[in-house]
């Protein structure tokens, strides 16, 4: 699935959307204003916009996601390699691994998900 651009602020909305959904669509405003700190128009601009381009449904006043967090987070972190990396994840976990000590559990997870993609 071709996974539609969210931007960040979208994103964060996308965020208490998939930990309540389906909610009503007054209650997400609610849950915006205490979270975000939106008024009621920017939640629903969000929502309309999000619609648009098929992120979010919105369906007799009940919003739900159409794209799953983790499809969210691949295309977000895919992108980022893309525009920062050159496309390149070597270079992508060289510079994450710079700025953060692995834990010897990380690498183990590191070397187990590179042998896996070894052996398909």
């Amino acid at each position: 699935m071709n996974v539609p651009r969210i931007f960040e602020s979208e994103y964060r909305f996308c965020l208490i959307l998939w930990d309540n959904e389906p909610v009503n669509s007054t209650k997400l405003v609610e849950l915006c204003r205490e979270h975000l700190g939106w008024s009621k128009a920017t939640t629903y601009t969000v929502i309309r916009r999000l619609s648009e381009r098929g992120v979010v449904k919105n369906e007799n006043a009940t919003v739900t996601t159409l794209v799953s967090k983790e499809q969210a987070q691949q295309a977000r972190l895919t992108e980022m390699v893309e525009e920062t990396f050159e496309g390149s994840m070597p270079a992508f976990i060289a510079a994450f691994s710079r700025g953060k000590k692995l834990s010897k559990s990380e690498v183990e997870q590191l070397r187990a998900l590179i042998d896996s993609y070894e052996e398909n």
